[in-house]
């Protein structure tokens, strides 16, 4: 890892930033594990910031030592759509590294942050609905695997994710 990395709550001010860093690091994270049709189709959906997830709270943002965001994501109480909302469960939230600073620190350092809020609020576990490419990061930050999920991004435009869950 090279310098200093912080954690803070994002704010609407933050969109453009985070907007930037999802559109140039989804498609290259996601590239290997999913085929041209969903990273023509898919992947613009879901490389756009939500404002209201910026603002939720929830949502941080991973800048480094320049303050540049190098990471973004979050937990919400709500579930993703589709999916039922159970107490004392969180969501992760659109979590992203910079293409380019991976294997740093930057999703560690982010989640250990997720992990803390969530537990204060009192959560007791965390849903998270994973990218294929994902997966093994998020397995190594101590959440299982409970199947293949797809997600209707629009009609006729679904992704593969994988839902898993980890216990604070």
């Amino acid at each position: 890892m090279t310098g200093t990395l912080t954690v803070r709550t994002t704010t609407p001010a933050d969109l453009p930033e985070i907007d930037a860093l999802l559109g140039r690091s989804y498609p290259a994270l996601l590239k290997a594990d999913y085929p041209p049709s969903t990273l023509v189709t898919a992947v613009p959906l879901l490389s756009r910031a939500n404002p209201a997830l910026l603002a939720c709270g929830t949502y941080f943002a991973v800048t480094d030592e320049d303050d540049v965001i190098v990471g973004a994501g979050g937990w919400t109480r709500s579930a993703p759509p589709g999916f039922e909302r159970k107490a004392q469960i969180g969501s992760i939230r659109h979590v992203v590294t910079d293409h380019r600073r991976t294997r740093e620190g930057i999703g560690t350092r982010l989640l250990a942050h997720i992990f803390s809020t969530a537990r204060e609020t009192g959560m007791r576990s965390l849903d998270c609905l994973s990218t294929r490419t994902a997966v093994p990061f998020y397995s190594a930050c101590g959440f299982r695997s409970l199947g293949p999920v797809t997600i209707n991004l629009r009609p006729g435009i679904d992704f593969a994710a994988v839902r898993m869950q980890r216990l604070l």
